[in-house]
């Protein structure tokens, strides 16, 4: 009897103390319902994946898979096989995609896998590239501040692509974690939802267009440059040179998949090792005259500001992650690929930009390479020109995927036809957006040819924000649920450390350049 009256007092206790803590966790759930953020308790946690993925698709208008009577494989969502005529979503990525995907030109799971080194060229391409030309000026008005700056934003540039990454995937019921988004845009307008459901993918694809078509910008307006230096007693200006690499340019207009970009940024890796091999050669050579004095603690309170956007854009890879993790054969090597790329890149850059600077202290120009002797800069700079027009087709590429896909195949809801025939042929007017967008970044590289304040100008607007603010802020949003105190700590450090970098940055690049129009000083 008193057995049972045990029994019966702590069953009472136990379901008191259940509805208490549900209604605490219910409480809770609710505060942070209100601030935006996703708490959910364990029982609302359970299927999540598929409620998201679900809710994604009807946000965002996506088009549906149907499935055709007679199918053994219902993609993993349904019971049995589905009837013809039946719909069902599937953005795992273990079924099938819809025909107007095949045909749009994305990067699809019928187009070439790339490996884990490819993938790793690709970013080695994106963060080493023609931009660490720049550097030893950052130096120059930041001192050993500038070094610490390179190598922090190697770290940070790491991280946010990682959460970047992580918030493409959620965890199913099971506790596998399943790829629920596609793209950058796919998590804006994830963490915009269900209010504003489109304004973070326009936010995202603005951010993105002006930092894939800058880039390209750059690379015509550095090939001029470099053309023009190089053989300064041809009667050629550097307007001039750079219509010349635009024309070399124009065969990027029929590029149609990532592995022939991957390729070209193979190349691009070799010629950056001759390259760098050959600056650094000269600079140890005078290694006795390195002004070491000349590096000092100090900062240069106007310009160094641009210097953060130059070492901000040169680790600027976000754009490009998703697509790339996609298209991994083996996208569990992500982690391992970023981390070795970025330990690289932060090495030879910090390297790159001491040496050089020791070497001609305060007369570093924007372009390092133009304080080469004549000799030695005609045979560096030509291999620069190559490179630069080399790896002018991965941010085209980007950058035409990007309209195709709001512009052309918006799910049916796109302003334009689909510039696509059902073949998978590109059309006139497809072809003549490629050409335009390639004649639009020779008309700015004339007209803006200001090599370090651009870079400056860009790494501040949209480097800023696509590699520091954003990630941070969807990743504290979408994932909130599974971080830890010290992810919540890094990622409200990192965006607000990139708001104040982005904001200053942009203000003095501003101002650079209204000083260097009304003044007329070239680079």
């Amino acid at each position: 009897m008193a057995h049972l009256i045990r029994h019966k007092l702590t069953n009472k206790l136990t379901n008191a103390a259940h509805t208490v803590s549900n209604k605490s966790q219910a409480k809770v759930s609710g505060v942070f319902a209100r601030l935006g953020f996703q708490a959910a308790t364990d029982e609302e946690g359970v299927g999540f994946a598929e409620c998201d993925d679900l809710d994604y698709d009807y946000r965002q208008g996506m088009q549906m898979d149907t499935f055709q009577g007679g199918d053994d494989d219902d993609g993993g969502g349904g019971e049995g096989g589905l009837e013809a005529g039946d719909s069902h979503y599937q953005r795992d990525g273990t079924g099938p995609r819809s025909a107007s995907l095949k045909t749009g030109g994305s990067l699809d799971e019928d187009k070439p896998k790339i490996t884990s080194w490819e993938a790793g060229w690709n970013v080695t391409n994106a963060i080493q590239g023609m931009f660490v030309l720049g550097l030893p000026y950052a130096i120059l008005h930041g001192g050993y501040l500038g070094l610490f700056l390179i190598i922090f934003a190697a770290v940070v540039c790491c991280y946010t692509g990682k959460i970047l990454i992580a918030c493409l995937y959620e965890e199913n019921e099971d506790g596998i974690k399943v790829r629920v988004r596609d793209t950058y845009v796919d998590v804006a307008n994830a963490c915009c939802a269900p209010r504003f459901p489109a304004l973070g993918g326009h936010v995202v694809n603005v951010a993105q267009i002006i930092e894939l078509v800058m880039t390209c910008i750059l690379y015509v307006v550095v090939s001029g440059n470099l053309m023009y230096n190089s053989f300064p007693g041809l009667p050629v200006s550097q307007k001039a040179w750079s219509v010349v690499a635009t024309a070399a340019l124009l065969p990027c207009a029929f590029l149609k998949n990532l592995k022939a970009v991957s390729k070209f940024s193979l190349l691009c890796t070799i010629a950056h090792i001759v390259i760098n091999v050959l600056v650094i050669a000269y600079c140890l050579s005078r290694a006795r005259e390195w002004a070491w004095e000349k590096v000092k603690f100090y900062i240069d309170v106007k310009k160094f500001p641009i210097s953060i956007g130059i070492i901000v854009f040169s680790y600027t890879s976000q754009i490009f992650l998703p697509s790339l993790e996609g298209n991994m054969q083996r996208p569990s090597e992500f982690h391992c690929m970023m981390e070795w790329t970025h330990i690289a890149a932060c090495v030879l850059k910090g390297l790159f930009a001491l040496v050089a600077y020791l070497t001609w202290a305060d007369a570093t120009k924007e372009v390092i390479t133009d304080n080469l002797p004549s000799a030695i800069r005609a045979v560096v700079n030509i291999f620069l020109v190559a490179k630069a027009l080399l790896s002018y087709p991965l941010p085209f590429f980007a950058a035409v995927e990007v309209l195709e896909k709001s512009l052309f195949q918006d799910g049916g809801q796109a302003l334009f036809p689909n510039c696509y025939s059902p073949g998978g042929q590109l059309k006139s007017w497809g072809l003549g957006l490629r050409v335009a967008l390639v004649v639009f970044t020779l008309l700015m590289a004339v007209f803006v040819p200001h090599f370090a304040l651009l870079m400056g100008l860009t790494g501040s607007l949209t480097g800023a924000g696509l590699c520091f603010l954003l990630p941070s802020l969807f990743h504290l949003k979408l994932q909130w649920r599974n971080l830890l105190w010290h992810h919540v700590f890094f990622d409200v450090a990192i965006f607000v450390i990139g708001g104040i970098c982005a904001v200053s940055g942009f203000i003095h690049s501003i101002e650079g350049l209204i000083e260097a129009f009304r003044y007329n000083i070239q680079d």
